[in-house]
Order: C-alpha cells, then structure tokens, then sequence
C-alpha cells in the first residue's frame, strides 16, 4: 500500500507541475490560490493592485465592450482601448461608400466629431462575492436536472432581492465548475459609449484571413471609444448633454516593452472554455463536430468571398459577417490540428487512469464516483449522432439569412396567435428595426447562393430522418439551384421593401400570407422536422450528459485536492498570466517572440485585400520615423506569450509585472487554439498589438495628438 500511495503521490505531482502554466483565475482569489506563484514569475505589484473594493484597482479600468469583447480605460477621461475587430461593427455601421471608415479609417480630433453607437455598452464589475450556499439551498442528489434549474432559478431570484447595490447598478449571478459553485458580480453598465478613432482595415485588419490565427503576426488589431456619463458621472442614455466619463482607474501605458521571460498579465472577460471534458467527449469533437462545422463554413465563405472580391458595396455589407464566419473556421481547423498534434485524447486517457486508480485506493470515494467514466463514455456515444445533426442544422440555417428573416417574421405570428392585433402591433414595430438592421447588410444574390450550396449539403450529407419534407419536394432531379430561384424569385421575404408592403394589412390577413410564403414554409419545416426528430431526442441525452459532468466536475476537485483548480471560462472577468516566450510548432520550425514593422513591408502587396499598406506608413518606414515609439531604428509591431486566454478576451490588455499597459491582446496562435479543450504549455501563445505600435499610428500616422495628449506614459519601470 505504501508503494502504490508513493507512485499515486509522484505521478499526481506530475499532473500538476505539467499544467502549472495554463489558468484563467476569478481575481478576487489570486491572493489565496495565485499570489505566490504570480511573485515568483516576476510580478511586482500585490493581488490587491488587481482586484480590490476597498481602495482603487486595476479591475476598475477593465469592462466587457459590448458582451462580447473586453476594453480598458486608458485616460481619466474615459477613454476605451479595444481590438478593431472588437469595435468592427460599429466601424461598419458608420461606413458608407461615401465615407468608408473600414478601408480609410477614421479619427475624431476632438470631442465633438465622436460617434455614437446605440446598442453598444460598457460594463464594469463592482464586487464578486460566492454565493453557492444561498444559490443550492433546497437541491438534493435526488434531484432531476429540470428541478434542480427550477430550485435554482428560483433562488437566484430570491437572492437578487438581497444584494447590497445601487439604483443604477446590477447583478449577475453565474455557475461555475459545471454547476458547483455560483458567484455573484455587481456590475454597472454604461450605454454612452462613441467612436473615437480606428485604424484603415490595411493596419487593423492587416493580413486578413491568410494570417488571421497565426505567427508571426503583424496586425494594428485596436479601435478607440470613449464612455459618456451622465452630469453626475453615472450611467445614462445618450445625450448631447453627456460628458466624458471619469474613471475611478485607468492604465498608465509603458513605453519600455518586453523582453523573452519577462511576467505578463492579461485582465478581461473570457468567452467559454471546456478544460474538464472526458476524454470520448474530446475525441467526438475532434473528429466529427470540428470537421463538419469546417465543411459548412468552407462552402458558405467561398461563396460570400466571390461576391465580395467583385463588389465594393458588397465587401462593405458583407465584411463583419464574413469575418465572423471565417474566425470560427479557422479557428476549429486549428483545434483538429492541435488536438491531434498533441495528442489530447491520450492525455485525457491518461488523466483518467489515474483518476480511477485513485478512486479505488480510496472506499469513500469508491462509492461516490466508481462507473463515472464508464457512464460517460455512454453517454457521448448515444449523443454523437444528434449532436452531429445540431450542428448541421444550427450551422445552415444560421448562415443563411432567410433563416433569420424568417426567426423574426415568426416573432410577429406567435404574438399575433397570443394576443391578437394588439401583440401583432407591437411585434411588428420591433420586428422591423431588427430587420431594417440585417438587410442593411444584406444581398439576395449572396443569400440566394449560400442557400443554394448548403441545402444540398443539407440533403446529401444527413440522414433522411433529419431533412425537412417539404423542402424534398421543391428539389427536383438534384437541382439545387432551381430550387434556390424557384424559392428566392416567389418569397415576399427577400427584400425589407417587399416585407413592409407584407406587413402593411390587416393583421390576420398578414399574418396568413407570412404563413402561407415559400421561405418561410420551408424554414419553418426545417425546424419542425429538426425539433422533433432531433431536438427532442437530444434534449434528455444533453441532461443526463450535464449532470454527468458536473458531478466528474466535483469529482475532480475531491480526487485531486492538493490542486488549484480554475474554473472555465464564462464571459466573467479573469485573469492569467504567463511570460513572453517564442514556441516550436512543429519539428524544424522555431518562432521568436517579437515582430516588427520590417515585416510588414516584408509581407506588403501593392493593391492587395489583404497586404497593401497605406502610402503613410510606408513614407515613415522609409524614414525610420518611428518617434519615441521605435527601438534601435525598429517599430515593434506584435509579441507574444504564454498567456492562457480565448475568445471574449480580444481588447484585453496585456500588463506588466508592475500593472502598466504594454499590449493589447487580439488573437492566439493557430497550433495553439485547441487551448479551449486542452491546454499545452509548449505551443499555446496568445498573441498581442505591442502598445507602442498602437502608439505610433495614432500619432505618426493619423496624426491624432488630442489622444496622445489623454494618456499617462511611462518609462523605465522595469529598471
């Protein structure tokens, strides 16, 4: 017995040393769980510095831009630092072929000449506090996951009525480790939030899908907002009469860089993450989720990417949604590649093993959790077939937009089958602001032809269980491309004209001729057929799965209670922290941790969609006027390091040891992007705008001095 603890004891220390790097850690914890190590990687400043709510922090710059993205305050005058892809759609909804912000970029010189953006906002997090106890009180072992849901939502809406907090703030309350834990963030949002200056597309977008992913990088990837508060510096609608935001902290920004090793921090809002899974679970993504995603994105961008390359007006409706598009199949494309690289099924395998080795040494836990695994296994194995048909429906209909079109027309029939003319009134009026926003970016042609390529997709590569009938008859002899015409040319949904006309009636008539139209009859076949033949079969599958996994969850944290564990990522604020490293990719590759200007030029294509450079930049190349912001005739451009991060962490900025601005983080590289799954230390890079290239467009080549002159820079830190 003493011999298999000592084996048990060696082979559990060397679990945890090898994943000693990877982490994205709730901060109001670093001072119990990470402090120390922190320290002894090179942090000067205390857990206290970074999150606190007795004294000013750097949690207090940080906010989530939009739900989607993460900014930082870098001026007391509530100025905002974000990723240009992050702030791309505002970018977009300003831009017209008059005055295209996406391809020229834009400035405001001052205050006045600031954008406005009604739907974007700013959350800053207040205080987090756990409240498991209160959020569990009254669930059992022996409750059924929809009774567990119901207790627990019913406690969330107890607790809410109790939080200490004020008129204008709220709260959020958030499970973690699969349900096991809840914690609770005070959170105060601002809706005033305006443009204030990006980048021309050939710097903030600077490679475009060739490099998007990957390293070397050499991406000017920032925009510029700025919060507007009320008079009294509280959140408010937007008004002229609004005045700048003054924050209770904002960044100094270091003129010094980095250096191979030195301490990193990145500080934001992590989107979702899967580090706890099974081992079958891993495997099923790998090797069917992942591929069939990537065939339908594929088929979808080739299309939308023919269009564009023809038609300036096109590319300009169609840049965010293809981007959108092409991020996540890349994205995936890197994961297979990283997963099957390192061989994460036989880690977790591995993993696994000594889970259950420790189980059976141990009676107590022998009766908790022997089977587990086995259970599990199971049950990822009954779900793969109905998962794999989830994926192909939400992927087809969410990429054709007559699937949307239709989303919102049912919004309209549903209120009308509730409340009748009165619900049918109020339905239509909101119906028509989103859609009046979609067709602002939309093209039939475009549609019409997505559709026509992923509906034989839909029909050829699915069992015939899964594929709407009605949709059978109108393909005729295989002919999609009748089908698509025969479909687009007779829909009175196509167009926002012809569906305001639609919409211009009497409500039952109305709501009998959306009923009655082709599209929407297909696509509300499709989920029919989808509800009942899949959804409805997962739905009970995807519970036991649930419940399965939160209890390995649990399991994991009692077996392996001498570890530290952080909890996935759920669009919460985190923080990780690393140091810059360079990486090996594969055998006889070796990537150092720095790019620069020189590689821009390197990579320049006079005229090209993805690698012109602006006449400016390259005047300022040619005369190394680079400013205070070049290094020994060099203007440092990106860098990475061994940060743990994913998406939602776009715009976060990346820190020194002593909390200072020095990067801004934009992307990770794409042998490392399965980091979501399976975290390997040796090539999960994030990478990062260096600060001071941020720096020099803003000054050299835009020439916006009004910005320079907002921020605190600082230098010689570190020495």
């Amino acid at each position: 017995m003493k011999k298999i603890a000592l084996v048990l004891f060696i082979t559990v220390l060397f679990f945890y040393q090898s994943f000693a790097d990877e982490g994205m850690w709730l901060p109001q914890l670093l001072q119990s769980l990470n402090e120390k190590q922190m320290k002894k990687m090179g942090m000067k400043i205390n857990a206290s510095d970074i999150y606190s709510i007795s004294k000013s922090s750097l949690k207090d710059a940080i906010v989530s831009f939009g739900g989607f993205c993460t900014a930082e305050v870098i001026s007391n005058e509530g100025l905002l630092l974000t990723n240009h892809h992050c702030g791309f759609d505002a970018i977009q909804n300003h831009s017209s072929i008059q005055n295209n912000y996406i391809r020229d970029g834009f400035w405001a010189y001052n205050k006045g000449q600031e954008l406005t953006n009604p739907s974007l906002f700013a959350t800053f997090i207040i205080r987090i506090d756990e409240v498991t106890n209160d959020i569990l009180k009254g669930v059992t072992s022996n409750s059924t996951e929809i009774e567990r849901q119901r207790i627990i939502d019913k406690n969330i809406a107890a607790l809410k009525t109790t939080i200490k907090k004020e008129s204008y703030q709220d709260v959020l309350i958030r499970a973690f480790f699969e349900g096991n834990k809840y914690f609770c963030f005070v959170t105060e949002t601002y809706k005033d939030v305006r443009l204030v200056g990006a980048p021309p597309s050939s710097i903030g977008n600077f490679g475009k899908d060739t490099d998007n992913w990957m390293w070397p990088r050499h991406t000017g990837d920032f925009s510029m907002f700025r919060i507007y508060a009320g008079k009294d510096n509280k959140p408010a609608a937007y008004s002229a009469d609004n005045v700048p935001y003054k924050p209770k902290r904002s960044l100094n920004i270091s003129l010094d860089g980095v250096k191979e090793n030195d301490f990193t921090m990145v500080f934001g809002f992590p989107g979702r993450t899967t580090q706890y899974l099974h081992s079958a679970a891993v495997k099923q993504i790998m090797d069917v989720l992942d591929p069939a995603k990537i065939a339908i994105r594929e088929k979808a961008l080739t299309v939308i990417d023919g269009f564009m390359r023809k038609d300036e007006g096109i590319k300009i409706k169609y840049a965010a949604k293809y981007a959108s598009i092409q991020n996540a199949y890349k994205k995936w494309q890197g994961e297979v590649l990283g997963l099957r690289s390192k061989d994460a099924v036989g880690k977790k395998k591995q993993l696994e093993a000594l889970f259950e080795k420790i189980v059976l040494a141990k009676p107590e836990m022998t009766a908790m959790y022997l089977n587990l695994l086995k259970k599990l296994e199971e049950a990822y194995a009954e779900i793969e077939p109905y998962a794999l048909a989830r994926d192909y429906y939400n992927e087809i209909t969410q990429k054709i937009e007559l699937g949307n079109v239709t989303t919102q027309l049912r919004s309209v029939v549903n209120a009308f089958e509730k409340d009748g003319e009165k619900g049918f009134i109020n339905a239509k009026t909101g119906v028509l602001v989103s859609l009046e926003n979609l067709f602002g970016e939309y093209d039939v042609n475009v549609d019409k032809k997505v559709f026509e390529v992923l509906m034989k997709m839909y029909v050829q590569d699915q069992k015939a269980a899964n594929i709407s009938p009605y949709f059978t008859t109108l393909v005729q002899n295989n002919n999609y491309e009748k089908a698509a015409s025969a479909i687009y040319d007779q829909s009175k949904i196509t167009s926002l004209e012809s569906i305001k006309n639609l919409l211009n009636g009497n409500a039952t008539d109305v709501v009998e001729a959306i009923k009655n139209d082709i599209a929407f009859k297909l696509v509300s076949d499709m989920a029919k057929t989808f509800s009942d033949n899949v959804a409805k079969k997962l739905a009970p599958l995807q519970a036991t799965i649930n419940s399965l996994q939160r209890l390995y969850m649990q399991a994991q944290l009692d077996v392996f209670s001498d570890k530290n564990f952080y909890p996935d990522a759920n669009s919460t604020l985190r923080i990780t922290y690393g140091n810059v490293k360079g990486y090996t990719p594969k055998d006889g590759a070796k990537y150092d941790f720095y790019t620069y200007l020189d590689g821009i030029m390197e990579k320049y294509k006079p005229g090209d969609y993805e690698f012109d450079v602006p006449a400016k930049i390259i005047e300022l190349y040619k005369k190394k006027d680079f400013g205070r912001y070049g290094v020994n005739g060099k203007q440092p451009v990106c860098f990475i390091a061994a940060n743990h991060t994913t998406g939602g962490n776009s715009g976060s900025p990346a820190l020194d040891a002593y909390g200072n601005l020095i990067g801004l983080n934009f992307d990770r590289v794409w042998e490392g992007t399965m980091s979501d799954i399976n975290y390997d230390p040796t090539i999960c890079r994030n990478i990062m705008v260096d600060i001071r290239y941020v720096l020099f467009i803003v000054d050299k080549f835009a020439g916006a001095t009004n910005i320079i002159k907002e921020l605190k820079l600082v230098s010689k830190t570190k020495r």
